[in-house]
């Protein structure tokens, strides 16, 4: 089997193959084939699975707030960001004040997260509040727009009473879902060690209270609570470990601060 590499940009043209069994390392777990050759692509990213998960497969309507929304799909940028070790935590205090999220590393090839790193790459590092802040800006259609381009999903449009519009992304392809639920599913039911990808994903699902909302059929104390022990588990390095506790402490406050306001 031989493996030619492909630009992220032009993985939308062919059907995705996941890469399992005993060749999974040789392809780096995801390719695409025409004929006899197999192209390498990137992984999907942790906001399109995370998309996907709150995204309704018959009406397609987000099953999360529109504050919550934007905000964790921020959250799983700066995470992604973090696992490539792009942006960790300035916990020492090297470059300003103890906390601050800081820029480093190769820059990504990805779009979404080439620009991301620009945003966060100014002149003061920001607390990771203030970064998920500044990527939530139109990051909820930025990544609506990747996952049409994938095929898994289609917008629809329409109006209420004739006057105000709507918009829907019901499932077109469910493969790729399908499996994002398997791989969770294995972790938080049946026990399985995660990969830093699926637990990441997880730790997402826990910040946001959206692990019972996918898993319905699940008993909600038992999945929020192994949700829980996976984020705060040892699946991770320091840095990464770091940015996960930032992460889903800033996305909690960002939710939950806005809500307190509406209901006083």
């Amino acid at each position: 089997m031989s493996f030619l590499d492909i630009d992220v940009t032009a993985t939308t043209l062919f059907d995705v193959v996941r890469c399992t069994g005993p060749d999974a390392s040789i392809c780096g777990g995801w390719y695409r084939s025409i004929g006899e050759r197999t192209y390498r692509v990137a992984m999907p990213l942790l906001a399109e699975d995370l998309l996907l998960l709150a995204l309704d497969d018959e009406s397609g309507k987000a099953i999360v707030d529109s504050i919550t929304l934007p905000r964790a799909l921020a959250g799983a940028v700066l995470l992604e960001l973090a696992l490539a070790g792009v942006v960790l935590l300035d916990e020492e205090g090297m470059k300003g004040k103890k906390g601050r999220v800081v820029v480093g590393g190769t820059a990504p090839t990805d779009p979404l997260l080439a620009d991301s790193v620009a945003l966060l790459g100014g002149r003061k590092p920001m607390k990771p509040a203030a970064a998920i802040e500044k990527l939530s800006k139109n990051l909820r259609d930025v990544v609506l727009e990747r996952v049409v381009a994938n095929g898994w999903v289609r917008e629809e449009r329409g109006k209420v009473l004739g006057l105000f519009p709507t918009r829907r992304w019901p499932a077109v392809d469910e493969s790729h879902e399908r499996q994002v639920r398997s791989d969770l599913y294995s972790v938080l039911v049946d026990g399985v060690t995660p990969s830093p990808h699926t637990a990441a994903l997880i730790s997402l699902l826990s910040a946001t209270k959206l692990a019972p909302k996918v898993f319905p059929d699940v008993d909600k104390k038992r999945i929020t609570k192994r949700a829980k022990e996976i984020s705060e588990g040892e699946w991770a390095g320091k840095a990464v470990r770091q940015a996960v506790d930032a992460v889903n402490t800033a996305i909690i406050v960002a939710v939950a601060v806005p809500a307190v306001v509406a209901s006083s």
